[in-house]
């Protein structure tokens, strides 16, 4: 929903739109500490100088460097022109190099034929306040590439639960913008945990946890013959969800989305702008005609593939309730047997909203299928086991092999190449080369293009030599 920089102070300050600084406040009730946000919001013409206040270097930047020859391969200044930039300005190079990074984002400057030039919002900087805020909001969406990132992020499990807690960030803010005042850092840290939690065990469960790609998990444990992934199953640390959330809550802030005081955070007006033009624009798209519940189950499922766990079963339920059962189970079945691996898995999930016995029978009559039969066998565990379900138990080596590469499929197809290394660790148990076999013997259609793909991006060169020769008897035929 949203992404960061620039430090507005909540509050008045100095040049801040008395509309905006001044938005009614209610007494709170005895015992309530806080009260519903207003609703009237500060107009572009109001947020806008905040905007051009915040972004004063980025444009400085933009126009001191005008029509540039030359920079690097991801847009960046080169060397010498951020001196020089840094020199005209009097700023710091890497005060300069940031706000070029700004620039670029907010689309103060375009880059042209390996160099870069003056972007159309820059000539419309001083006299279209529409314009103004919208490029501020291109930066928000983007705060993550500018949050300050301390050291330990790059590694271990604070690099893993960032990424997770990012997906949490609209609900934060959302819960923020509700909220006419300070919330305490404590109050947001138990937030985010809460939903770190769902994200992790599903809501209200512990049964089940939750993967990218759906039934991921799974298909890495059969393999194993393991239950869970430690890393799943395992609590976060509060003293990392504290960390991250302290990263977040500074990164917003850096885009001027939020304060920070007194170990509380509030938005600023720019910060509820956004977050309402989000939400603004959910509803609309929810109100047309042709939403998710008037479309078909391949359409729902590519829809929802973005969402969160939650949201997502919200859209499975509407969907399934405004057709027969029979009927929505035989959608989602069809939408199964396409090629997308993606939307395989999310029509597992989606059956898993439908009551009654009606999913249960064609889910039965889909084991016999080889390209449902995994997601089937998993699917039935799941519905008929309340004590939980092991996938050792469950699929034979083939069909784990099978939903390896299916869901090795997805993340090539859906995520980043880089999430195969962990794909494959994850299921090896220290055998990459058994592993690779079994994929290759699965007659998956994807599993040379799987195996190829890790050859491609696996860091260590015995286990993608190893791929790649799979991959290569994949093709020949090889035994």
């Amino acid at each position: 929903m949203t992404r960061l920089p620039g430090t507005a102070a909540v509050g008045r300050a100095e040049g801040t739109p008395p509309a905006a600084a001044t938005r009614r406040r209610v007494p709170a009730k005895p015992g309530r500490g806080r009260v519903p946000v207003p609703d009237g919001f500060p107009a572009p013409s109001e947020l806008a100088p905040l905007a051009r206040r915040m972004l004063a270097d980025a444009v400085r930047v933009a126009r001191w460097a005008g029509e540039l020859s030359e920079v690097d391969k991801r847009g960046e200044l080169l060397p010498d022109d951020a001196r020089a930039a840094g020199r005209a300005l009097a700023m710091t190079v890497g005060a300069a190099a940031n706000a070029w990074g700004q620039a670029l984002l907010v689309g103060l400057v375009e880059l042209r034929d390996g160099g870069a030039g003056p972007g159309w919002r820059l000539h419309a900087w001083e006299h279209d306040d529409e314009a103004v805020v919208r490029g501020w909001s291109a930066l928000f969406d983007a705060w993550t590439l500018l949050a300050p990132v301390p050291p330990a992020a790059l590694r271990g499990v604070f690099a893993q639960l960032a990424g997770q807690a990012v997906d949490q960030a609209p609900q934060l803010l959302s819960f923020l913008h509700l909220v006419d005042g300070p919330v305490a850092d404590s109050e947001l840290l138990e937030l985010l945990r809460r939903g770190l939690d769902e994200r992790r065990l599903g809501p209200g469960s512990g049964t089940f946890p939750l993967s990218p790609v759906p039934h991921a998990a799974f298909a890495v444990s059969a393999v194993r013959g393991t239950c869970r992934e430690p890393q799943i199953d395992t609590p976060h640390a509060p003293a990392d969800v504290a960390a991250v959330l302290d990263w977040m809550l500074d990164g917003l802030a850096a885009v001027g989305a939020l304060g920070r005081r007194d170990e509380a955070a509030e938005l600023s007006p720019l910060g509820h702008w956004a977050v309402r033009a989000k939400l603004e624009e959910i509803c609309t798209v929810a109100q047309t005609a042709a939403g998710h519940i008037e479309q078909s189950a391949v359409e729902l499922l590519s829809a929802c593939a973005d969402y969160t766990p939650g949201p997502a079963r919200a859209e499975y339920r509407a969907w399934v309730a405004a057709r027969p059962a029979d009927r929505a189970v035989a959608e989602l079945l069809e939408a199964a047997r396409g090629e997308d691996a993606l939307v395989r898995g999310l029509a597992f999930e989606a059956l898993r909203v439908v009551a009654g016995s009606t999913a249960e029978q064609g889910v039965r009559a889909a084991v016999d299928e080889p390209v449902l039969r995994p997601y089937a066998l998993l699917w039935l565990a799941e519905q008929l086991d309340e004590d939980g379900v092991s996938p050792a138990d469950v699929l034979g080596a083939e069909d784990a092999a099978w939903l390896w590469v299916d869901t090795a499929a997805a993340v090539l197809d859906h995520g980043e190449t880089a999430l195969l290394v962990g794909h494959v660790e994850g299921a090896s148990a220290g055998e990459p080369v058994r592993l690779f076999n079994r994929a290759r013997q699965s007659g998956h259609p994807r599993a040379a293009s799987v195996l190829t793909a890790v050859a491609s991006v696996h860091p260590d060169p015995a286990v993608a030599r190893a791929a790649r020769r799979s991959a290569f008897s994949v093709h020949t035929g090889g035994a």
